[in-house]
């Protein structure tokens, strides 16, 4: 088996489209990984052979598969400027991921599925915020980035609704803006508590909401903004939240949310921002992805007693969603 498995990466290597389809013809595997930890497919993409990863992904080679440097095909074809090839993986990628929510299930096994996170104990520091687990919920690099939305979601003024409190920066951000009311729903007893005692409650044009977003969804008006940032959940709870957009979202106000979409791979980053674009644009919104580099953020101290690098990409693309009403 390790020879046919070598006889295939080899022959996606040198671009032999003939000898590839033979060989998966004659029952090779296109799942292999060879010695150096790489599947035929990643050969292919590194080196751009358009056509030998269209024969491998009809084979069934698995696009997501990682390198041990935790790179996948998509990411080997986008280093090495392969056009072709990157869209090909990328429709592969968006294609699987609407039809299965592979990544989105992967990440909801080994995480908490039960909503553990808000009866676990939280602890706060100057510049984060932490789970029972150490892992970070909220840290201060997020700021820039967190003043961003704000001004995105408030740039229409009047009613504004944030989802996840946290360390509280958004809020800090979006009260500079002064609308004319600022709801925000969180979930956590020992945020709300610490919300509470500096004096979020006592803002004039404040409204707290304790709870998850699913139980308070009676309680919600519409806003001329909207930003969600939750900590527990996972994909499918925001696209079930951004099923409720068309109620809650004032015509041509502003929805963000944080994008921390598999921000440990690039190129399933991309693909993730794909596919809430795409699903957002069957609600009738139009996505806009704006680049904020972050890497100067993000030096090595910053992880400091955090048990996951939650992001490790250079570059951040903020969301900007609004309606588009096609009838005008």
């Amino acid at each position: 088996m390790e020879e046919k498995g070598e006889k295939l990466c080899e022959a996606a290597r040198i671009g032999d489209v003939a000898g590839v389809t033979s060989l998966i013809d004659a029952g090779y595997d296109v799942t292999y990984f060879d010695a150096d930890g790489f599947t035929p497919l990643m050969y292919a993409a590194k080196l751009g052979h358009h056509e030998v990863i269209s024969k491998l992904l009809e084979a069934g080679a698995p696009w997501n598969a990682l390198s041990p440097s935790s790179l996948s095909a998509g990411d080997f074809a986008m280093q090495n400027g392969h056009q072709d090839a990157f869209d090909l993986l990328l429709n592969t990628g968006v294609q699987a991921e609407l039809i299965l929510g592979t990544i989105a299930r992967k990440e909801k096994e080994n995480s908490h599925s039960d909503g553990g996170y808000l009866v676990d104990r939280v602890s706060f520091s100057e510049d984060k915020l932490m789970d029972a687990d150490s892992k970070a919920v909220m840290m201060a690099w997020e700021k820039p980035l967190m003043e961003s939305h704000a001004k995105a979601v408030c740039s229409g003024g009047g009613h504004v609704l944030n989802v996840g409190f946290g360390m509280g920066l958004v809020d800090m951000a979006i009260q500079q803006y002064n609308p004319v009311s600022h709801t925000i729903i969180e979930a956590h007893p020992e945020v709300y508590d610490r919300m509470l005692r500096n004096g979020w409650g006592e803002k004039e044009n404040v409204k707290i909401l304790f709870g998850r977003w699913q139980d308070v969804l009676p309680q919600l008006g519409s806003y001329d903004g909207i930003f969600f940032d939750t900590y527990g959940e996972y994909y499918e709870d925001m696209r079930e939240f951004h099923q409720h957009l068309p109620k809650l979202l004032k015509p041509g106000g502003i929805y963000s949310f944080f994008n921390g979409l598999c921000g440990d791979n690039a190129f399933f980053h991309v693909v993730y921002c794909n596919i809430v674009s795409l699903e957002l644009e069957n609600l009738g919104y139009t996505t806009q992805l704006i680049p904020l580099p972050v890497k100067d953020c993000l030096a090595e101290e910053v992880w400091e007693g955090v048990k996951q690098k939650y992001w490790q990409l250079d570059t951040y693309y903020l969301p900007v969603c609004q309606y588009t009403d096609d009838s005008e």
